[in-house]
């Protein structure tokens, strides 16, 4: 499945507020070693490079094209990327600070992964992960339907759109627990303001909606963009803004958590 840095980053103010918010929690001065596994685009593993500029800092992900952009938009002494893929990868030895930003509901099976990163871990080393909690929201749970229905079944079927792609807080939380972390988890749903037309359409096609879109040819594409939209309209009804501007109120749940092995982690 390709993406497309320039769509993912169109509401990069929406999408980079939980990072910061998730980054800021991690409370070390001169890590040796940063990595920001599943990096996209780069600006957020910049961030990084630039807070902790005596710091090796990697930014990874498994897109080519996400590389591409990132290693040539963001340059710094102390600030590499790599192209990899999370579920073959361990943390190398000396590595202080691991994050991953948005990632992780895309992996089947990435809690086993985590104790697997968890464990290989030093002590005194941070963790820190945020992923979206809203996989029951209307975004997704009609774009689940409409994939059901007979005009489209046949074509997605296969298609993995799963309700339990992240799970609740309390069960990272304890697997953090589990494996000798003090851990800190939340949940926060940020009550976002999208601009413009069918801007629920515009979120989705930077992320949700890249696997269908992926199997389905250009045309075909176009059709179920056009019926998403028209159920996304009713479910997230547009108002004008005082201003005159049409303006859509998008709620959008999100879980943190950030952790600190001990000294027998």
């Amino acid at each position: 499945m390709k993406w497309n840095p320039a769509k993912y980053v169109q509401f990069a103010s929406h999408r980079d507020r939980p990072f910061f918010e998730l980054t800021q929690r991690i409370d070390i001065e001169a890590p040796r070693k940063v990595v920001d596994l599943g990096c996209g685009p780069g600006p957020l593993t910049a961030a990084l490079a630039e807070r902790w500029p005596d710091a090796q800092v990697t930014g990874l992900d498994a897109s080519a094209e996400m590389i591409e952009k990132a290693a040539t938009e963001h340059l710094r002494p102390n600030l590499a990327f790599a192209e990899t893929d999370a579920t073959t990868w361990t943390p190398e030895p000396g590595t202080d600070v691991l994050v991953s930003n948005a990632m992780l509901q895309w992996i089947p099976g990435h809690r086993e992964l985590m104790a697997g990163w968890l464990d290989a871990l030093e002590p005194g080393a941070w963790f820190a992960a945020q992923v979206p909690g809203n996989f029951g929201a209307p975004s997704h749970a009609l774009m689940r339907e409409l994939a059901g229905r007979p005009h489209w079944k046949a074509r997605l079927e296969g298609l993995a759109l799963r309700k339990d792609a992240t799970a609740e807080p309390e069960t990272y939380l304890r697997l953090l627990l589990d494996h000798g972390f003090d851990a800190d988890v939340w949940e926060t749903t940020y009550s976002q303001i999208l601009r413009g037309q069918d801007p629920v359409l515009e979120w989705v096609r930077g992320t949700g909606l890249r696997p269908i879109l992926s199997v389905l040819g250009e045309q075909d594409a176009r059709e179920f963009e056009d019926e998403y939209a028209e159920l996304v309209r009713e479910a997230y009804p547009p108002f004008t803004g005082s201003e005159g501007e049409q303006l859509t109120v998008f709620p959008f749940r999100r879980i943190f958590m950030v952790g600190r092995k001990g000294p027998t982690g």
